[in-house]
């Protein structure tokens, strides 16, 4: 993954892209990941693997979890952590094997425990495909400077 160039946005916050150096990036007009100050948000992201081939054919687990690597991936490379993630969508191909999805996700986020929604579509973009996950992640407030910081009690008003 690169990360791409920080550029104004209207609010005078930036604006950091992450591209994961898929095709379909330039073709579809999408990054990865986009980061606007505190917000982070990663795109619809499957088990496809370098060479282009889908991971884990057949298998939601696996799927699940090659998706989710990805997307610690992106969101590392935008400055964030699995344990900043708020909100996760799933979307999956066979709703009856939601535990496999399911137990994936849980491994992932036992320990943020975002937000979470699973939905079930009649297909994705490839035919080997049977999940589909995109997140939002909002990072830590940068620490304040001064007292506090350095651990030193605040100064008591009279």
């Amino acid at each position: 993954m690169s990360a791409g160039r920080l550029s104004g946005v209207e609010d005078g916050m930036s604006r950091h892209h992450v591209s994961s150096g898929a095709p379909w990036e330039s073709k579809f007009g999408y990054s990865r990941a986009v980061r606007v100050g505190r917000s982070l948000f990663v795109a619809g992201t499957t088990a496809v693997g370098p060479d282009g081939v889908v991971v884990g054919r057949g298998d939601p687990y696996r799927q699940t979890v090659e998706a989710l690597r990805i997307i610690e991936r992106a969101l590392r490379e935008a400055g964030g952590r699995l344990e900043d993630v708020v909100r996760t969508r799933m979307f999956v191909t066979d709703i009856s094997r939601s535990e496999e999805y399911g137990r994936a996700h849980g491994e992932c986020f036992r320990s943020a425990r975002p937000a979470a929604t699973m939905v079930e579509v009649p297909r994705l973009i490839h035919p080997d495909m049977m999940v589909e996950v995109e997140v939002d992640a909002v990072l830590p407030s940068p620490r304040r400077r001064g007292p506090r910081a350095r651990g030193k009690p605040p100064r008591e008003s009279l």
